[in-house]
């Protein structure tokens, strides 16, 4: 038996199956069995009233688990799916509270992994709505995984199998944009952009407000490592680590420009100048900084553009869960 028959038959019998998608990896379980479902919270001590994103095999498997569709819906899929776009819509009857964390809406994508897809459709063919719950496969709070190895360290014995995809493409979580009140409305950044959504419906998606559903991944504290982080401006990087180096302290520099040309007793992690590729390398860059046994993380601050964005969202969440 492959690996993909091996994780259909864990899937049916309401076990949990680690997946690889383009973002980062997934927690898999079968979205319409509340049992199941219920393995994801217990696994990531996750709290019970924050909903699920539900990964389904294509846009044909839409009215399985929504209604009122909007066509925006369907011209967003042609666009961005298979890819890290989050739908939000209405809720069909009989999706379980435990997907939707009792809301009247629930959070739809299809991966862009071609290990997901596979696992998927093979998921699918044996009946039912085909949906696979699967937030990222970690202890809640903490830092995505990106590989397969991030997952078996952090969940263990709590998955049954998990699917080796290789490294992520992107790097970080999907889009989430909400459909379900006729206006998109943007409740995460990620790869795909504003301006790439206003190009495919011809209006940027609005801001959310305290009527927004609640959507995976937007916790004020989110993303973060076990070791306090602090942000500070390029300029003052030399100043904070001759302060931390005096005083016996190592830092773990995450940053996007040259280290000092002298040696220096901190370890420094140099990410892209560009936020694509600092995305894609963000989260293994923070794990690794994290079991490095620094004092503190100490981010070198990004642009503050459109472009960096997601990234900024990211950090900004891991900033205010670190050391927790």
């Amino acid at each position: 038996m492959n690996d993909i028959a091996r994780a259909v038959e864990l899937l049916k019998a309401g076990e949990l199956v680690g997946i690889p998608t383009e973002t980062v990896y997934g927690l898999g379980a079968d979205a319409a069995n509340p049992a199941a479902v219920a393995k994801i919270f217990t696994a990531k001590g996750r709290p019970a009233d924050h909903p699920l994103i539900v990964h389904i095999p294509g846009a044909n498997h839409l009215e399985c688990w929504a209604v009122d569709i909007p066509d925006l819906a369907y011209e967003l899929a042609e666009d961005f799916w298979p890819g890290p776009l989050t739908l939000i819509l209405k809720r069909a009857p009989g999706v379980p509270d435990a997907v939707t964390g009792g809301q009247d809406t629930v959070g739809l994508r299809v991966p862009g992994h071609p290990v997901a897809l596979e696992l998927l459709r093979e998921f699918a063919a044996t009946g039912g709505s085909g949906g696979i719950a699967a937030p990222s496969a970690n202890r809640f709070g903490r830092i995505s995984p990106t590989t397969a190895d991030h997952v078996r360290e952090e969940l263990g014995d709590a998955v049954s199998l998990v699917l080796d995809g290789g490294p992520c493409r992107v790097g970080i979580e999907s889009t989430i944009l909400d459909l379900s009140t006729g206006t998109p409305v943007l409740l995460r950044p990620g790869h795909i952009t504003p301006a790439a959504i206003q190009a495919a419906c011809g209006a940027l998606p609005a801001a959310p407000t305290a009527a927004a559903p609640r959507a995976s991944g937007t916790l004020e504290a989110h993303y973060a490592p076990a070791t306090p982080m602090r942000r500070v401006e390029g300029s003052r990087l030399p100043e904070l680590l001759d302060a931390m180096q005096h005083s016996g302290r190592r830092c773990g520099v995450l940053a996007h420009s040259q280290p000092p040309q002298s040696g220096m007793p901190h370890v420094w992690k140099m990410l892209p100048a560009e936020p694509v590729a600092y995305a894609h390398d963000l989260y293994a860059a923070l794990r690794e900084l994290d079991h490095a046994g620094v004092d503190l993380i100490v981010v070198e601050a990004i642009p503050d553009s459109p472009a960096w964005q997601a990234v900024g969202d990211r950090l900004r969440r891991a900033l205010a869960g670190a050391g927790a």
